[in-house]
């Protein structure tokens, strides 16, 4: 793989909004996620991006994701912000693409042109939707149609559909609203939406998943495809694959972007790397840890008898094929076990979900960063840190000027809109 021209593209996530009940003003919450994407934008980077699910966690594995609703929240720091990037995670199971093009499409008109949509497949809260979960392999044949919809609705409707008066009054033509009339096995949507087209053309279109079928529809359809690659051997293999579909769906080269969640630990000097690895490993909650490993394993077997110090058995590994949930996380966690970690070592590896994970001085996260850049399997990173009090200084004023001084991303914003800023062709 070559050498990328496009710089290295950088998000954060969205802060939370919330009120806590210990807060004085209830606005506190929104007041420090605005505190903090305008930071976030202070530093030129490229896009705030939210996850989501859609229940409870009761047994605490996924922390606050999902606490919030995306769409939402981002509307609010949209107001806030000029130029940074807005990515908000739906679900293509519990959704209906007709909703989600309008608000999207709403989105990207609130902003001025900054938004984008990650498109995942779910794979928690079919209690409350009154559904059983469907298999990967349906969730991926509607996630298909569900994009198909959406482009098809956005492309349909004629630029110059919204006028303004002199006075400043906006007026919409219906006749430059069109039909999309698309018909599918699972969606028929006749349209025309009716939100007029977004600033650009079509929000930008992220999608998260690596098992078989989502490598194929990020192959397909993705502008940005979410993955997590532990190892570089592993993220060569991925995007060699990626590329490889990509390009038999006769995409431009080069697309889909793909994007890594880098997980880290910055400290000043080696010796505050250890202390700073060896008091997060102390933290851990070894019974929740149990229950992280066995949820990255696909929820159905039971760990709790098991020696930490002693490896899964091969008979109490699950049969990825059949896995229903996060297959893709499956297979990295029975490949982590198959290598002979011990429970222990995963626990360890699930704190971190099968993502990405370097501790280091900001010099040698560079170091690891620009290895996967130079490789051409890193497109786009999300940065940790920020918000985080024993964190984010050592991210602002360590790892990102480090990455600025190897000209790695960008020093400044390149566009006009979040599409411009990723340095993605146009939609024409």
């Amino acid at each position: 793989m070559t050498t990328h021209r496009r710089r290295l593209k950088t998000l954060v996530g969205a802060a939370s909004v919330l009120a806590a009940a210990s807060d004085t003003d209830p606005a506190t919450g929104i007041r420090r996620a605005v505190e903090l994407a305008k930071i976030a934008e202070r530093e030129k980077i490229t896009g705030l991006f939210t996850a989501d699910l859609l229940q409870s966690d009761p047994a605490g594995l996924a922390g606050i994701t999902g606490s919030q609703d995306p769409l939402i929240a981002l509307a609010a720091l949209s107001q806030a912000t000029s130029q940074i990037g807005l990515i908000a995670t739906v679900t293509t199971t519990f959704q209906h693409p007709y909703n989600l093009a309008r608000q999207v499409g709403t989105l990207d008109h609130l902003s001025g042109g900054r938004a984008g949509w990650n498109a995942v497949t779910s794979s928690v809260g079919e209690e409350n939707f009154g559904e059983v979960l469907p298999s990967p392999q349906a969730r991926y044949a509607r996630a298909t149609e569900f994009v198909e919809v959406v482009n098809a609705l956005f492309d349909a409707n004629d630029p110059q559909a919204v006028t303004r008066s002199a006075s400043g009054g906006v007026s919409v033509d219906p006749r430059k609203l069109h039909p999309a009339n698309y018909r599918g096995e699972v969606f028929t949507v006749a349209g025309p939406l009716n939100v007029p087209p977004p600033p650009q053309g079509r929000p930008v279109q992220f999608q998260a998943g690596q098992s078989e079928e989502g490598i194929t529809l990020g192959a397909r359809y993705a502008e940005v495809i979410y993955t997590s690659q532990p190892t570089l051997a592993a993220a060569v293999s991925f995007v060699s694959e990626i590329r490889r579909r990509a390009q038999g769906f006769g995409r431009p080269q080069g697309l889909p972007l793909v994007m890594n969640s880098f997980h880290s630990i910055i400290g000043d000097s080696p010796a505050d790397v250890a202390r700073r690895l060896r008091e997060k490993h102390e933290r851990i909650n070894l019974d929740r840890g149990r229950l992280r490993v066995a949820d990255m394993l696909g929820g159905e077997i039971d760990l709790s008898e098991l020696p930490l110090d002693k490896a899964i058995p091969e008979s109490l590994l699950p049969d990825t094929d059949a896995v229903n949930r996060r297959r893709g996380r499956a297979e990295i966690f029975v490949g982590f076990a198959r290598q002979g970690l011990t429970l222990r070592e995963l626990i360890v590896q699930a704190e971190e979900t099968g993502h990405w994970f370097v501790a280091g001085t900001p010099e040698s996260l560079a170091d690891a960063i620009e290895e996967r850049y130079r490789a051409g399997v890193l497109d786009v990173i999300s940065l940790h840190g920020l918000g985080q009090p024993d964190q984010q200084d050592l991210l602002l004023n360590g790892l990102l000027p480090e990455l600025r001084k190897r000209q790695l991303i960008d020093e400044d914003y390149p566009g006009h809109d979040f599409r411009s800023n990723l340095q993605l062709p146009p939609i024409n």
